[in-house]
């Protein structure tokens, strides 16, 4: 395995991206971006779900925000995992693999995606009142995302 990582670290586009001083941030920079779109999306509909934003009609809004976070969900596996994820990974594949932390973040992201899944088939419709396993979905939802935040942030500082 740490052969095919010192492959990866050695492509000549991920030489590129090492010795670039735009290509790097940029990546990071879109990285972000997707990631927050995901979380802007999921964290407003957990909290619709958990009680917040009275004001605002549950139904309509948790349902605009499910496609929307679907959407956000989908670009930042496209994007940010695929994408800006192994661009990112690609510039220290055997340093990262080697980290816990990196290891917990996409256990992570594995378990917020299966929590996702399984809302997505509890909460049809989004008319369900709040209580019961939509809202523990959705608390777990913030537990596990938020945690993906942070895990992420701290790969960059425990390299």
């Amino acid at each position: 395995m740490d052969e095919f990582l010192a492959g990866i670290e050695q492509l000549a586009f991920v030489r590129g991206l090492k010795a670039s001083f735009v290509a790097y941030p940029i990546v990071n920079a879109l990285h972000i971006m997707s990631i927050g779109a995901l979380l802007t999306s999921v964290m407003l509909m957990d909290f619709r779900i958990i009680g917040a934003f009275r004001s605002l009609p549950r139904a309509a809004f948790v349902a605009l925000l499910r496609r929307t976070a679907l959407g956000a969900f989908a670009g930042a596996l496209v994007t940010g995992a695929l994408v800006t994820g192994a661009l990112l990974f690609s510039v220290r594949a055997r340093g990262y693999a080697a980290m816990p932390i990196f290891l917990a973040k996409m256990t992570l992201i594995l378990l917020a995606g299966v929590n996702f899944l399984v809302f997505m088939r509890r909460a049809r419709g989004g008319d369900e009142p709040a209580g019961g396993a939509v809202t523990i979905l959705a608390v777990l939802s913030l537990v596990l995302w938020t945690s993906v935040l942070f895990a992420g942030r701290f790969i960059g500082f425990l390299n």
